[in-house]
């Protein structure tokens, strides 16, 4: 999607508690797939976010990708600055230029973004810890390691707090490319769940107190897999044809 081997690769470990030892993993992978021209960006302060340096690969780079870990560090550090703009603006102008993420660094893609929540919890109001993340993806909320922590509840309690946007759960080895905003389509091994709220007729999020167990009914959930399309404006899903995996 970034244009290959030869194309700018940055890392930004910012997320992670142990950006150094990520950063040279990332460094050794995409190595390992003939990648030749990879930085690493650490970015542990706002003020490390307006260095020239910084300024200077993410205006050159194809592709950037962000580590797991916590992502409110990542909102935290570069969200407002100055490559934070540079990244949104060329995410929207240009095409073939590619914003990765995995864990933490998918789920800040996001708008409204999962900050934290209880998975043994789900479905009571306010087990979900939701702020703004990097909005690059302004349509969906992102959450991560979905079948494997049971995540269901605290993606539930997000789309229901915010009924317009869609939810998609990540599992393991599995991922979505996003074009132009407004579709996707599935990559990996394992399942990406989809919840769209807009057809929900009993969401009670606003009048519940705290530590109440929701209600919600007709939400309606999809289980994707490899090769699956999701058009996000339609809302609508294009299924790979069951004889089209055996080819």
């Amino acid at each position: 999607e970034a244009g290959g081997v030869d194309s700018n690769i940055v890392v930004v470990p910012t997320a992670s508690s142990i950006p150094v030892e990520v950063g040279e993993n990332y460094v050794s992978a995409f190595s390992k797939l003939g990648c030749k021209n990879i930085e690493v960006l650490n970015i542990r302060s706002k003020k490390a976010s307006e260095t020239n340096r910084a300024i200077r690969l993410i205006k050159n780079a194809n592709c950037v990708m962000f580590s797991g870990g916590d992502q409110s560090k990542i909102t935290d550090k570069i969200g407002g600055t100055t490559i934070h703009k540079i990244l949104a603006d060329r995410y929207k102008n240009e095409e073939g230029f590619v914003i990765a993420g995995t864990s933490a660094g998918a789920m800040a893609m996001s708008s409204e973004m999962i900050a934290g929540g209880s998975s043994s919890e789900a479905l009571v109001k306010g087990s979900v810890d939701m702020r703004e993340g990097m909005d690059f993806v302004p349509d969906l909320i992102i959450d991560s390691h979905f079948i494997k922590r049971g995540r269901f509840g605290r993606l539930a309690e997000a789309v229901a707090k915010f009924p317009n946007l869609i939810g998609v759960g990540l599992a393991e080895d599995t991922g979505i490319i996003i074009k132009d905003r407004s579709n996707f389509i599935v990559i990996g091994s394992g399942m990406v769940i989809v919840f769209d709220p807009s057809s929900l007729s009993h969401n009670n999020s606003d009048i519940l107190s705290p530590n109440v167990p929701m209600t919600m009914v007709n939400l309606t959930t999809h289980v994707l897999a490899n090769s699956d399309h999701f058009d996000i404006k339609e809302r609508k899903v294009h299924v790979l044809p069951v004889e089209a995996a055996f080819e």
